[in-house]
């Protein structure tokens, strides 16, 4: 017993370097939330290019299981930020609160539209709750990109050129996995420009990620160095190919290797936004991941408490997402 609270109250677990571990666990579970997540915002912005009834029924019925499911993990990935980075927690949200208040705002907005969009069968009900559900399926991860943005930048304006182009990349990412996502759940119910959609959606999102480096390129203290160091370039070229399988495998009916390279697109960019932030975890005041962490009782703690939490939440959504495999049937289409 006295080892076990020695070990706790003086170092890393098992020796591992638990700070840097938490930095990637704080955008992993980020990561997490945009993939899954992100393929309901991607089915909400091509919820509005649908013609008919059947093809938006199609796309509720498809995200329906999952969309309220798949916003825990923005809960997890506060709270754990919270946890083992509580200055930066602070800091961050204080001073990008309007960001916040947008995101949330949005989130509601794309919960709520669903719902009422069902309640009524009255065209001038629906086209206004069809178009709310849009607007927030399109701000939210415009909104979330524009603070991930400025958030790698250390501005602490809501409104930048990097947030902007950061926020078009992170939408366009969502279409890609909701074009993936909705092939593989209503393709029988869906027009066969959904895989066009989600074409040109990879085409725009690694032209935004062009075009975010670009910036970061004028706006980070390493410049040129940090966005064309290594690491970063092999994730874009990764991208590119992620990009091009993502397209081939959407026109050959693949659909499940196509929402798998867009998921790969997801957790890639994460992984570039991490890559140009590492070792600062705040660069709005220039601390590092080792001066931001929590101290070792607590750290410690947390990690053993991660360990055993985190696979029961994994465990979840494996049967969440096992419960509701297949494609959606006929009477669910419409």
């Amino acid at each position: 017993m006295t080892s076990v609270v020695d070990a706790l109250a003086g170092g890393p677990v098992l020796g591992l370097p638990l700070p840097e571990l938490w930095f990637a666990l704080v955008f992993a579970l980020l990561g997490t939330f945009l993939f899954l997540d992100g393929f309901d915002f991607g089915a909400g912005a091509i919820f509005a290019t649908l013609p008919d009834d059947r093809g938006r029924e199609a796309v509720l019925s498809a995200i329906g299981p999952f969309w309220d499911g798949n916003e825990v993990w923005l809960v997890v990935f506060g709270g754990a930020l919270f946890a083992a980075f509580p200055s930066v927690y602070a800091g961050l949200f204080s001073r990008h609160y309007l960001l916040m208040f947008g995101i949330l705002g949005a989130l509601i907005l794309r919960g709520l539209a669903p719902e009422m969009y069902e309640q009524r069968r009255d065209a001038r009900w629906q086209r206004w709750w069809g178009r709310s559900f849009v607007a927030g399926s399109v701000l939210a991860p415009f909104l979330l990109g524009a603070f991930a943005g400025n958030w790698l930048v250390g501005s602490p304006r809501s409104l930048t050129l990097v947030g902007v182009v950061a926020g078009v990349a992170v939408t366009a990412l969502t279409v890609v996995s909701g074009a993936a996502f909705l092939r593989l759940k209503a393709r029988d119910a869906l027009p066969e420009r959904v895989a066009e959609i989600g074409i040109g959606a990879v085409a725009a999102y690694l032209l935004a990620v062009v075009a975010t480096l670009g910036v970061l390129a004028t706006r980070l203290p390493a410049g040129v160095d940090a966005v064309l160091s290594p690491p970063v370039l092999a994730l874009v070229a990764a991208s590119v190919a992620l990009g091009a399988g993502y397209g081939v495998a959407l026109r050959r009916g693949a659909d499940l290797v196509a929402l798998a390279a867009a998921g790969g697109l997801t957790y890639g960019l994460i992984a570039v936004v991490g890559l140009l932030m590492y070792p600062r975890i705040d660069p709005a005041t220039g601390a590092t991941v080792a001066e931001a962490i929590v101290s070792t009782l607590p750290l410690n703690l947390m990690s053993i408490g991660a360990a055993l939490l985190l696979p029961l939440v994994v465990t979840y959504f494996a049967v969440l997402y096992s419960a509701f495999s297949g494609p959606i049937t006929a009477e669910e289409a419409y």
